[in-house]
């Protein structure tokens, strides 16, 4: 089992007396981790909502019903909230009748366990999200030779933990991407038209590295622009892709309009293009690579618990730069590159001239995605 960082500030929030929301996109390790949480705290509970009688306890129930449920316990877990029909109204009560409960509330779909408990839960929450096992936490289980080593094959098939422990990860991640990927999504009611959530995110797959036109994606679905930006907003909240903005400090010479999509998991990416292959076979290392190390920073963070803001950078010359870090401390800029090429940042350093930019290869990305 994979120690992850977020188990520390997780229980360190629960001294806060206030409701636990742990996001995460289904198979990243919610469970596993709530488990090994309870496994240090006596008079717990763990129930999953998954269950025909857990949901029911907690649908349209007073909050002496959901006490009588719970029988007692201190700590309560309850697995896949969102399947719970009115879970925010439920968790309020149970948190204004018994302040001193312990509840923590996970949830593979943040657009119902966040929507259904965002008006209710207001000041009554501390919200975290779960990521895929992080550089970081695999190098820690295997050792930081063996991770290295391993880069290329972790950037190909993912860090999602039962493809990293699987005998054929290929497989795994086939399988992961097939039958769970989709399946909070097209649970929403207002998704009529499943077939164009799947060829959208083909396309995004096509796209990571690539600013991404919503007109030119809606022509190719044959759907209307504002369709385009729901459902990639539901691929966001589904923990399948995020967005990364241009960073716009000078609007008369750089680019502003168009965003760039990348995934939270390469191996998913890989998997809905059907591409697996080894770098040197392949054309889209760059951007491949570009897409993990953006997905790290994420994961750095958070274990550091940071406030980042993270764009891109282009002019309408076409420079770029792929990677810039907005916060408290100023701009931190990076271009990534598989190989050793040589960049030319003569157009960032004009625009931003005490901003360095920081080359990241598979030889020097390590320290920047392990930091402590």
């Amino acid at each position: 089992m994979f120690q992850r960082d977020l188990k520390t500030q997780i229980i360190e929030a629960l001294t806060h007396r206030k409701i636990i929301l742990l996001y995460g996109a289904r198979q990243v390790g919610k469970t596993t981790l709530v488990r090994d949480i309870l496994k240090d705290i006596s008079n717990s509970i763990y129930l999953s909502c998954d269950e025909p009688d857990v949901r029911s306890a907690f649908s349209n129930k007073t909050s002496s019903e959901m006490k009588v449920f719970i029988r007692g316990a201190r700590t309560i877990v309850l697995d896949e909230a969102q399947r719970v029909p009115g879970i925010g109204l439920a968790l309020k009560l149970l948190h204004d009748t018994d302040p001193e409960l312990v509840v923590i509330a996970t949830g593979s779909s943040s657009f119902e366990l966040a929507d259904g408990a965002a008006e209710p839960l207001t000041g009554r929450n501390i919200p975290f999200t779960l990521f895929p096992i992080s550089y970081a936490e695999y190098a820690r289980s295997v050792g930081n030779h063996e991770a290295m080593r391993l880069l290329e094959f972790r950037i190909r098939f993912g860090m999602y933990p039962a493809v990293i422990t699987a005998s054929d990860p290929e497989q795994e991640v086939r399988q992961l991407t097939r039958d769970y990927l989709f399946k909070d999504v097209l649970r929403v009611e207002r998704m009529r038209k499943p077939i164009i959530i799947e060829k959208l995110t083909q396309l995004l797959a096509y796209q990571i590295g690539r600013e991404v036109s919503y007109n030119e994606l809606a022509q190719k679905l044959e759907v209307s622009r504002q369709t385009v930006i729901s459902y990639i907003r539901m691929l966001e909240q589904a923990f399948i892709v995020f967005r990364v903005s241009p960073l716009g400090k000078n609007r008369r010479n750089e680019v502003t309009r168009f965003e760039k999509i990348y995934f939270f998991d390469t191996g998913i990416r890989n998997a809905l293009i059907d591409s697996f292959g080894s770098f040197d076979t392949r054309h889209d290392s760059g951007a491949l690579f570009e897409n993990f190390f953006i997905t790290e920073r994420l994961k750095v963070y958070q274990r550091e618990q940071r406030e980042v803001r993270q764009y891109f950078w282009r002019t309408k010359n076409g420079s770029e730069i792929d990677l810039v870090e907005e916060s408290r401390e100023g701009l931190t800029a990076f271009e990534c590159k598989w190989s050793n090429d040589s960049i030319r940042t003569r157009a960032w350093h004009n625009a931003y001239a005490s901003v360095p930019v920081t080359v990241i290869t598979r030889d020097t990305i390590e320290p920047f995605i392990v930091k402590k």
